[in-house]
């Protein structure tokens, strides 16, 4: 096995990974022995780049194009190997292939609902998912911090770290956001984006680009949706006496037909019409209750008090200002009607607060 592996090894020339997978981030090209012949033909396609890792340090980036694997192709090996120009024997090295595309509809979703505060409902829990899109930026970056000497990585192995991530931050910007329950869905894209701008930065950190989080739906506990569509339904319902008289004449146009038919017509709109009339009429209780009249509305006057304007006061208001000597029978007062200002002893309505009780005669 070892024999045809090597004989095999010696007439690899052409270096090239075709992706038949949609989920494979990086790929370590294997051959025997690590070894690359000199004036080998590497080809990167377009969505990749490949890594060429000599003794455990990376030693070159490539980007899409067709290489020759010669000491004037790689300034970088030719350093490391200590390659004479003369020397044309094959070198050992690793090529790691790493898949730059879009890695589109990776799933995330709350474990767990969000406890929120809202105005209209008070403490309610919402539960959120969508999907979100990444790609590798870094190549170097990311095997050094995520990949390591994986030969096969795929996005099942950070995607839980990924969508924790999310997660997190969502539950955040939603808690603090303010928005009432009813007009999140209105705010979808604006989460969304908000998310992805908040959070690309720590992708960055692992050589990830955070393309873009999608918002999918935020829904309410099944009990909580059940009373909110009952409040809809009453709200839709309207008029309850002409709802209740057609769903009677809805009920009895699917029976049969008939004298009873005729009957039970009759009956059903006598019913409707007795609990719209029990709804709409007050009781008797009620209506018997006598209903007092309206208070007077009583005359507000303003007064000048050291030369300003002060008011307005009831009558009582200007019996306490006169007992207290703010104002006197010379005191200019105003109310609605008097065309200007008038002396207070001069007003027939305010004369009797001015006028000091005479006592009666002796016996």
């Amino acid at each position: 096995m070892g024999f045809w592996d090597k004989l095999m090894g010696e007439f690899i020339d052409v270096i090239e990974w075709l992706d038949d997978s949609n989920d494979t981030m990086i790929y370590r090209f294997e051959r025997y022995n690590n070894e690359i012949k000199y004036g080998a033909k590497l080809t990167v396609r377009e969505s990749q780049v490949a890594v060429f890792i000599n003794e455990g340090q990376i030693a070159d980036v490539l980007t899409p194009g067709i290489y020759e694997l010669e000491t004037k192709n790689l300034p970088i090996l030719s350093t490391l190997q200590h390659w004479d120009h003369l020397f044309e024997s094959p070198f050992k090295a690793e090529v790691y292939f790493v898949n730059t595309k879009r890695f589109v509809d990776e799933k995330w979703g709350t474990k767990n609902p969000i406890m929120l505060r809202d105005k209209e409902f008070g403490a309610v829990r919402l539960r959120s998912f969508g999907t979100y899109s990444f790609r590798i930026t870094d190549a170097a970056k990311f095997i050094k911090e995520i990949a390591g000497t994986d030969g096969h990585f795929t996005t099942d192995e950070i995607t839980n770290q990924l969508r924790n991530l999310i997660i997190s931050r969502f539950t955040n910007i939603v808690g603090n956001s303010g928005i009432p329950v009813l007009d999140l869905a209105g705010n979808y894209d604006q989460l969304g984006d908000f998310v992805t701008q908040r959070i690309a930065p720590e992708f960055n950190e692992y050589g990830l680009e955070l393309i873009r989080v999608l918002v999918e739906n935020m829904s309410l506990p099944p009990a909580v949706e059940e009373a909110l569509d009952k409040r809809t339904s009453m709200g839709m319902v309207g008029n309850l006496d002409e709802y209740l008289k057609y769903q009677s004449a809805e009920s009895l146009g699917k029976g049969g037909s008939g004298s009873n038919s005729a009957m039970d017509m009759g009956m059903g709109f006598a019913v409707a019409n007795k609990m719209a009339n029990s709804l709409n009429t007050p009781s008797q209780s009620t209506a018997a209750a006598p209903t007092p009249p309206p208070l007077p509305e009583q005359q507000l006057w303003h007064v000048s008090i050291d030369d300003k304007a002060s008011g307005p006061h009831d009558i009582n208001s200007l019996n306490t200002l006169v007992a207290d000597g703010k104002i006197t029978g010379t005191s200019l007062v105003w109310t609605e009607g008097m065309e200007n200002w008038q002396a207070a002893n001069e007003v027939d309505a305010l004369a009797n607060i001015f006028s000091k009780p005479t006592p009666p005669p002796l016996p």
